[in-house]
Order: C-alpha cells, then structure tokens, then sequence
C-alpha cells in the first residue's frame, strides 16, 4: 500500500495526534510499502512529522476551495503513485474531492470523521460526502455514524473504527507529587482534573457547577485542575470567579507534559456532552486513573458502566458530584475500575489494535478499487 493522508488542520487535538500515530505504527508493522502526511505549514502537524523525520508535504492553505493546490494534490498523487488518500478533516475533504473531480486525481478517497455534527444543512456539505470518489467513510464511534445517516445516502460505505492511544507514551502510572508541588496543594489533598478545549460541547459549565456543590459539601479534601485553553477559557474563568471558586479550581493552561500530569489526577471527571469518545479517557486508562465521565455521545463505547468507570447523566453536576464522592471514596471500587479499563484499552484501543483495523479498511478499499 502506497498510502497518503491529508489534512488542512490548524489545531493539535486527538484527530491530529491520531495521523501521527497511524503514521508510526503502519512503519512499525510494515503495513505500507510508502507513505505520506499531507498538510498545511505552519501547524502542528507539520511541526510534529518534520521532528519525528516523517515524510510530510507541506502546502499554503488559503480556502478549502484553492484550485491551484487541488491541482497539485492530483499531481502529488499522481507522482508519488498513491493507492488511497485518507482525509482527515472538512476542509482537505473539499480540496481532495476538487482534486478528484477536476484534476483526476488518480487514487480512492477515504474519509476519516470524528464529530458528532449534522452535515446535511448544507447542499454543498452534503453533495461531498456523498460524491462519487468517496469510497468509505471511517467514523470513530457509532454516534458518528448516526449522526452522518442523515446526509449519507449509501449507509453502507460508512464503518467504526475507534480511537487510538500510544500505551508506550503513558508509562508512567505512580504518583510523585508534580502537581502538589507546582501548585502548593497541601499532600492530603486529593487532585480532581480534566483536560479539554475550552468549546462549548466540553461543558466545563456542568464541571465548574459540580466543583461548587462538593465544596459545599466540604465532604472531601481536593483541588481542582483544569488544563487546556480555548475560546470560552475567558468565560469560564469569570464564572468560577462569580461562584468565588478562585481559591479551589486551577487554571493550568495548555501543557505538554501530559503523560507526566495525568498520573498525579486522583480521579478524572469528564464533562463533555457530545463527545465522539474522549480519546484522553482512554490516557486515564492508561495511567490508571479513576473516571466519572459523562454518559454522552462515543463515551459509553469508551466506559463501561460500573466495570471501567462511572457515567453521569449529562449536564447534571448533582449526579456528577454524587459519582466523584462515591469513587474517592472507595478504594476497592477505583483499583477494579482502573485494572479493567487498562484492560479494556490493551484489548481494544492500542496503536497495534487501531493501525490493523485501519489498514484492513483501507486496503478493501485499494482492493475493491478499479483505475
């Protein structure tokens, strides 16, 4: 398999990370005779396969609708003797299928999708999902698939395939005080975090709500962390000033010593309320940390009720802060929770697991591909 993966992507979230991983682990495993990323310079993407030596083609994003680059892309494929290009996200779809159907671009598309959103508002939206070069439509959780029916005309083009994490980037699964110590939060107090976007789907409204009802309680000792920044950081900040919360939840910003920080989380609660499945859950896993996530969208393909963690209704922070004291509180409760969802992640969500069923999707696709 000659394989190419494109994306016109801005930002670094799990869909991005999830290129990089698939990247590395079609090498280990020897799954492509060749490959290449595909993406806009100046981004994160680009930044990440340049350091880790990958073979990347950057381009000059100015619309999704640049004929000028559709054209190189076609002949990007073209020369590089492409079998199958796996888009990753809305705005590399368009150019991939102006590239297609202008410029004959010589090779199946394959579009991989991660959010739960309505796509048939639009003509010209809805007309690209179902244009004639998209071949299969690999969605990250059931959720998507469901939402994408709505739009998609042949159902059947659309699969599963889940998210993916590197267990051998999160090796650490022991507490040393990192947090404590930056923090100045005294050692009997227990650390409750999250890590996300500031966007509105993330409901860090819900999450700021449950910190309140459980300080008043004042049933447990713990501090409050929230890392990540967004457009509603500013919005979010001004609330939990409102609620006089300043003294108990922390703001740390976006960090990228993840795999160090995740461990000293003495319970991970998630407030999303339309996640496709919350690829930093399945880190929790990883790192062995107690979850109470939200019973949303992807997240109950991700959590098993009451074997790898527990859900929440969403939206509600009683029910939220119900589950967080329960958890804290039971010791017996968190080790099974943590065994089985790292468990559950080594059988199901690894770079070995995710690469495979990626690779056989694609290749139907090559095999079923007629030039």
């Amino acid at each position: 398999m000659r394989l190419l993966q494109i994306t016109a992507s801005g930002v670094w979230r799990g869909h991005e990370q999830k290129i990089i991983y698939l990247y590395e682990a079609f090498k280990e495993k020897n799954y492509v005779e060749d490959q290449y990323i595909v993406c806009a310079n100046n981004t994160p993407v680009y930044d990440v396969a340049k350091e880790k030596n990958m073979q990347v083609i950057g381009f000059d994003y100015k619309s999704e609708y640049d004929l000028g680059f559709a054209k190189q892309l076609a002949q990007i494929v073209k020369d590089k003797k492409i079998d199958v290009v796996f888009i990753h996200n809305s705005k590399a779809h368009t150019l991939a299928v102006l590239a297609h159907l202008f410029y004959k671009l010589p090779a199946p598309l394959v579009l991989c999708r991660t959010l739960i959103r309505r796509v048939d508002s639009n003509m010209l939206r809805k007309w690209k999902y179902n244009y004639k070069g998209i071949k299969k439509i690999i969605c990250v959780s059931q959720p998507v698939v469901d939402v994408l029916k709505y739009a998609v005309k042949d159902t059947s083009k659309m699969c599963v395939v889940g998210s993916v994490t590197d267990v051998h980037k999160f090796t650490k699964q022991e507490k040393n005080g990192l947090l404590h110590k930056e923090y100045n939060i005294p050692s009997d107090y227990k650390i409750i975090g999250n890590i996300a976007a500031f966007s509105g789907f993330k409901d860090h409204y819900t999450w700021v709500d449950t910190v309140e009802i459980l300080v008043k309680r004042n049933n447990i000792k713990a501090k409050y962390i929230l890392i990540g920044e967004g457009k509603l950081e500013a919005e979010i900040k001004q609330i939990v000033s409102d609620k006089n919360l300043n003294d108990h939840i922390i703001f740390s910003g976006f960090r990228t010593d993840i795999p160090q920080v995740l461990p000293e989380f003495d319970l991970f609660m998630f407030t999303s309320n339309n996640e496709p499945t919350g690829g930093v859950l399945l880190e929790s896993y990883a790192c062995r940390v107690p979850i109470v996530a939200a019973n949303a969208g992807g997240i109950p393909e991700v959590i098993v009720d009451n074997e790898t963690g527990l859900l929440a209704e969403v939206g509600n922070p009683e029910d939220f802060a119900d589950k967080v004291e329960l958890l804290l509180n039971d010791k017996e409760l968190q080790n099974k929770f943590t065994t089985n969802g790292h468990q559950f992640l080594l059988d199901n969500f690894t770079k070995d697991v995710i690469s495979k069923k990626m690779y056989d999707e694609l290749q139907e696709v090559i095999n079923n591909y007629k030039r």
